[in-house]
């Protein structure tokens, strides 16, 4: 997952791009770029890290232009380093920048399709390198010096036609316009919105809603799946399906994990969602554990606190915040690198001690993944003299990689994969461990707008929505993710000697 914004308005949008990139950030803290268009020029500044330590003042005066785009990153398969940060650019056709959330499942293919049709090199493993010159490819064949709406719609409708998986995307064309678009299947989410300023409309294109209202945005609409918004040079907004066959199937970890409980996308707001996932999930505790000896509620911040306060209000127990969080810490589930995951835990989470002393506690997370946080922190609340720890997972046991852009991609990793709850519980420490079920959670979203009648829960059923991912794609990524970790410990390596030397170490 990637947080993504475009934004085009009558006065420079740097530091408006800088802000929506902040409300984003906890979609990818990896690396984080701004790309902006004045006069047909682009002014480009992007790096490694977190969006506030990416820009500094003299960056944002140098990014000119009332059009612009950005990005914060979040490596889906291990792949780190300042070549993959976003957005990428491509000088023909007409000068092109291109940012891109999700997972494309068949990159492969398509870069060895690319090559030989129209000889384009890429530099970086990007999938989101992939489609920017599938773009550009489908661009160029309009020949025309300045492309009109439908010729842009064009080249995504052959675009739509070749990739397969998950991508929402923002554009700009220099000198043109700025484009969105989305995936046929709508998994990633992105939102429309727009404003009146001295009588003239100006648009954003974000990943969630979120940014738009911190902006002063009105939320417009979802970019429907398959769907193409172009907005020239002049302000003019154009929207088109461009998909053969759209389908709404939205990813369901969103809900779960992904996006800001302020978010409305596709039509559900994620606090209710997670409103509703923690009734559902009382419910369950209730026809398991009629008799239960649940002393205190717990969150694990931050995700999963709404869920919680819903559950603890079904169960009539008081709900407590027993763990502080080092907010200068990144999100653990997005970090690169199990080892710098279980390094995080303890500088990340603190208890507090009279919350836990001599009481049955009920420690509730959004999802429980690959379970080594899970055990950690349930160790955690035993040290502060909790009597017994229980564990409640707001989403079903996650079993299966996801391929759409989230980090999951090794069976292996998951806890669950494999295993009964009963096991999860031991490994874990859990004197008792309660999932979701999946049935309840798809409802719990669904419940949120009734017109969507399918959602993409490929992490708990392995069944995957594209129809194109088997058992040799997986053991491919796998691979992949094996060979990134064991170059970036070399480099790693190399360069924990070179300082040893250079302080004089033998």
């Amino acid at each position: 997952m990637c947080g993504i914004v475009g934004i085009v308005s009558q006065q420079p949008v740097n530091t408006e791009l800088y802000d929506a990139l902040t409300v984003l950030q906890h979609r990818g803290q990896d690396a984080a770029g701004i790309v902006t268009c004045q006069e047909g020029h682009f002014f480009q500044k992007k790096g490694l890290g977190l969006v506030r330590s990416v820009f500094r003042t003299h960056d944002m005066e140098h990014l000119r232009g009332n059009f612009g785009i950005g990005h914060c990153r979040y490596p889906t398969a291990g792949s780190s380093g300042p070549a993959l940060a976003q957005p990428f650019y491509v000088n023909s056709p007409y000068g092109i920048s291109l940012a891109h959330n999700g997972n494309l499942v068949n990159s492969r293919q398509l870069r060895k399709h690319l090559f030989e049709t129209d000889k384009r090199h890429l530099n970086t493993d990007s999938d989101s390198e992939v489609i920017l010159n599938i773009f550009a490819h489908e661009l160029a064949k309009a020949d025309a010096l300045r492309p009109s709406a439908s010729d842009v719609f064009t080249a995504v409708s052959e675009l739509h036609r070749v990739c397969s998986g998950a991508y929402a995307c923002v554009a700009l064309i220099a000198g043109q316009g700025m484009l969105g678009f989305r995936d046929p299947l709508g998994i990633r989410p992105l939102v429309l919105g727009s404003r009146i300023r001295q009588g003239k409309t100006e648009y954003i294109v974000a990943s969630e809603s979120a940014a738009l209202s911190v902006l002063g945005f009105e939320l417009v609409d979802d970019v429907a799946p398959g769907e193409a918004i172009y907005i020239d040079a002049d302000h003019n907004l154009s929207r088109q399906q461009c998909a053969a066959d759209p389908r709404h199937v939205p990813c369901i970890f969103e809900h779960v994990y992904l996006a800001r409980p302020d978010s409305l996308i596709d039509g559900i707001h994620m606090y209710k969602t997670r409103l509703r996932q923690g009734v559902s999930l009382a419910q369950k505790i209730l026809r398991e554990r009629p008799d239960h000896d649940i002393d205190v509620v717990i969150p694990i911040p931050d995700t999963s606190r709404v869920a919680a306060q819903a559950l603890a209000e079904a169960l009539n127990i008081k709900l407590r915040e027993g763990l502080m969080k080092n907010r200068y810490i990144g999100r653990t589930f997005i970090m690169p690198g199990q080892a710098v995951r279980k390094k995080s835990v303890k500088q990340k989470l603190n208890a507090i001690e009279p919350e836990f002393r001599g009481r049955n506690v009920l420690l509730v997370d959004d999802s429980i993944v690959r379970g080594t946080t899970c055990s950690q922190i349930v160790q955690m609340a035993r040290d502060a003299g909790a009597v017994k720890v229980y564990f409640a997972s707001a989403a079903p046991p996650v079993r299966f990689p996801n391929v759409y852009g989230i980090d999951m991609p090794s069976a292996h990793e998951l806890i669950a994969h494999d295993r009964s709850e009963q096991e999860i519980s031991e490994i874990i420490g859990a004197d008792w461990l309660i999932y979701q079920d999946l049935d309840a959670l798809i409802e719990s979203s669904h419940a949120g707008n009734t017109d969507i009648e399918e959602f993409e829960c490929s992490v708990f059923t392995g069944e995957y929505i594209t129809g194109d991912v088997d058992e040799a794609y997986l053991s491919s990524i796998d691979q992949q993710r094996k060979d990134e970790a064991r170059t970036q410990e070399g480099n790693l390596g190399q360069e924990t000697a070179t300082v040893g030397l250079y302080n004089g170490a033998a």
